[in-house]
């Protein structure tokens, strides 16, 4: 019995030790485990539970190029090494040091460096002789004042003040290559790469840098680009202008580009055809994954996405065209400034349109301009003023006031008026033509130019009634009738091309009865040249207003053989609106245009009709007398001298018009010797355009003929071989 329960004792404790064993070894291994990985991967899993997620744009691509309707470049990219700094967390002394190191490798402008930028970087070099700027006594007092930052600022602001110029000059020209570059890393946002530089970065900075990144860190080196004018500066005010890298975006369009994905430093298109078509052209940038911890430090860099190029722009204009007529309009300028009367000329227009589909084929403007260091008079391109700016334009659109006499009841085709001066009132002056043409129907009334026969259109539409030497009251409500009629053709109001900026014009405020007879004969309101082209179009093909439009089609990148990538949007014709009148009467207009430059008598005659032009040309001259309102304006005081200004308005052929033009030539002449530049100038750019277009013709056939000539040789080839063979 007792040897039994001695036993059973023994036995039970003995398997207790056995488990107890086994829980000491699990506990011992668990112990290992944790204290191993706490150790040895600790701060990997530390990170790992602390990591966020960015996702960031990183390097621009290069914008989309422009092209002309032929396929020739007009502005590309020109790629040119760089230099940049991305932060990626780094505090300033880190930052400080990387500059010191970049600026031994190469060699940096410092003229944008301020002289705030010397002062702070002056405190920063010299901490303690900085701080003693600043008196104890005068701590203590602005402790009592000032709250914190209220008074870390205001102790900052009296040690800059306190700097003197010995000072500054302290600092050498290597400590301001040193403070260009590290004034380049602070302006940069995180984790964006910012430009150090791009301009003149020789190949042995750029291979020297690249070498040495592992001891430049967040400094890369990069290919970056630069807008590059194929034809210098035809067009460039129209093609508008990018951003730099140091500019960025534009601070008033920031929240715009910030909420479609830029980056602060990006570059943007900011005028014209640049900024106008930016979402087009600046690309798909390539998009990174930045893994970063808590304290912003970079953990990895993932790729997300690769940047493409941004996509073409195939423009309207033709560029041998376009060239050809902006030397036309130079050397008549020049010509027309060696005439008497000339000395406040300084500007021309020409636009060329295809009246049936509203592209720009030419927007040519020259202005001459003097240059303030010289002194010398140069050429300088102007081609924007064909809608930044307005002027009387004279008889040139008396086809709109014609069609609005039909409109409105005021004549009837067909009607007679005699051509001779009117006496309103008291008023001292004639309104005349610039002769007595006597009974003039409404086809000759625009052959001849006759101002009467608008003024007495224009009465009838005010509701008044002419008594030579009387008063003549009007209905004021006529302007409005006028002008609306006038806006159908573009007159007054925005064509719509695709541009900005662009004027409708200035529309008289006086309501006298000789403001309306002016208006009827363009000599009242203003208008810009792309509204007379508009204006002509509308007239050339039949009473369609065509929107004008500079960009014909957006393309994908060009491809790697330079051929044109595939269509991605073609600008399809836009009608605005037609204008209010049957086909006869237009048409009876367009037989008026058609005498103005093809009969003798016609204001355009001795140009194109006199010298047997066989594209069949119709047209419109004007002459308006203005008031000078140029850059000289200030030199005459409240009293401007009297000019007048040239327009001349056509198309071509006149039966089946394929090419609309408007000419302007403001403050042409003073005094009554016409020089005739804006018929000058029309009749080179029409001769110019149809022997353009003869010469291409001819090229191409024989271009067919060639092709042709070299598939027939290889068929016969390939028979006398079968035959050989057999």
């Amino acid at each position: 019995m007792n040897n039994k329960k001695k036993k059973k004792k023994s036995h039970v404790p003995f398997r207790l030790n056995i488990l107890f064993f086994i829980v000491f070894l699990l506990f011992s291994i668990l112990i290992l485990r944790l204290g191993f990985v706490q150790i040895v991967y600790g701060d990997d899993y530390r990170r790992e539970i602390e990591r966020t997620e960015d996702i960031t744009v990183n390097n621009p691509v290069p914008r989309g190029k422009i092209l002309d309707r032929t396929g020739k470049v007009i502005v590309d990219n020109t790629p040119q090494n760089a230099i940049t700094y991305t932060n990626r967390g780094a505090k300033q002394d880190e930052m400080l040091e990387v500059a010191e190191k970049l600026a031994k490798i190469i060699k940096k402008d410092t003229n944008k460096v301020q002289e705030r930028d010397k002062k702070d970087y002056w405190i920063i070099r010299n901490l303690e002789r900085a701080n003693e700027k600043v008196s104890k006594e005068e701590l203590d007092k602005l402790k009592e004042k000032l709250k914190d930052k209220e008074l870390d600022k205001e102790i900052y602001r009296l040690k800059l003040e306190r700097i003197t110029e010995d000072e500054l000059n302290e600092l050498t020209e290597h400590d301001l290559e040193v403070l260009a570059i590290f004034r380049d890393f602070r302006s940069g946002y995180a984790l964006t790469p910012q430009i150090v530089k791009n301009k003149d970065v020789t190949p042995e900075e750029f291979a020297v840098v690249s070498e040495n990144l592992q001891l430049l860190p967040g400094v890369d080196t990069t290919t970056d680009w630069e807008r590059y004018y194929a034809f210098n500066d035809t067009l460039k005010s129209v093609l508008g202008k990018v951003t730099s890298s140091d500019e960025g975006i534009p601070a008033e369009q920031l929240d715009y580009y910030l909420a479609r994905d830029y980056s602060r430093n990006d570059r943007v298109g900011k005028s014209y055809i640049e900024m106008q078509y930016e979402e087009v052209l600046h690309g798909q940038k390539a998009k990174v994954k930045n893994i970063t911890d808590k304290a912003g430090n970079v953990l990895e860099t993932i790729p997300i996405s690769e940047g493409n190029r941004g996509k073409d722009l195939v423009l309207s204009i033709d560029m041998d065209l376009q060239l050809a007529v902006e030397k036309i309009i130079e050397e008549e300028l020049w010509a027309a400034k060696s005439l008497p009367g000339t000395a406040l000329l300084d500007r021309a227009y020409v636009v060329l349109m295809d009246p049936h589909t509203g592209e720009i084929l030419t927007m040519g403007g020259k202005r001459i301009v003097k240059d303030e260091k010289t002194g010398k008079r140069e050429m300088q391109d102007d081609a924007l003023g064909n809608i930044t700016t307005t002027y009387n334009v004279g008889s040139a659109i008396k086809g709109a006031t014609i069609l609005t006499g039909y409109n409105t009841g005021a004549i009837q085709p067909g009607t007679v008026i005699n051509d001779t001066p009117l006496k309103i009132g008291s008023t001292p002056k004639l309104k005349k033509s610039w002769k007595n043409l006597g009974p003039v129907n409404d086809i000759n009334a625009l052959k001849f130019s006759s101002n009467v026969y608008m003024f007495q259109t224009a009465i009838k539409i005010g509701g008044g009634t002419y008594r030579y030497g009387m008063p003549l009251p009007l209905d004021k409500k006529g302007f409005s009738t006028i002008r609306n009629n006038f806006a159908q053709f573009g007159l007054g109001v925005r064509t719509g091309i695709d541009l900005p900026n662009e004027q409708t014009g200035f529309k008289g405020m006086g309501t006298l009865p000789g403001f309306m007879l002016d208006l009827a004969i363009g000599q009242y309101d203003t208008y810009s040249n792309m509204q007379l082209a508009q204006y002509v179009s509308t007239i050339a093909n039949g009473g369609n207003r065509m929107e004008p439009h500079i960009v014909k089609e957006i393309r994908e990148p060009l491809l790697d053989n330079n051929e044109l990538g595939p269509i991605v949007q073609e600008i399809q014709p836009k009608v605005l609106n037609h204008i209010d009148a049957k086909d006869e009467w237009i048409k009876r207009v367009q037989e008026g245009f058609r005498k103005v430059y093809q009969e003798p008598g016609g204001t355009a005659y001795a140009y194109f009709g006199a010298k047997g032009k066989d594209y069949n040309p119709a047209g419109k001259t004007g002459t308006a007398e203005a008031f000078y309102d140029g850059p000289e304006r200030s030199k005459f005081g409240k009293e401007p001298p009297a000019v007048l200004n040239l327009t001349l308005v056509g198309y071509a052929p006149a039966d089946n018009p394929e090419i609309a033009m408007s000419v302007f030539v403001p403050w042409a002449f003073q005094g009554n010797r016409d020089n005739g530049a804006n018929r000058i100038i029309g009749e080179r750019v029409l001769d110019t355009y149809f022997a353009l277009k003869k010469q291409r013709q001819i090229e191409n056939k024989d271009s067919e003929n060639s092709v042709q000539n070299n598939e027939d040789g290889l068929e016969g080839e390939e028979i006398t071989s079968a035959g050989n063979g057999q």
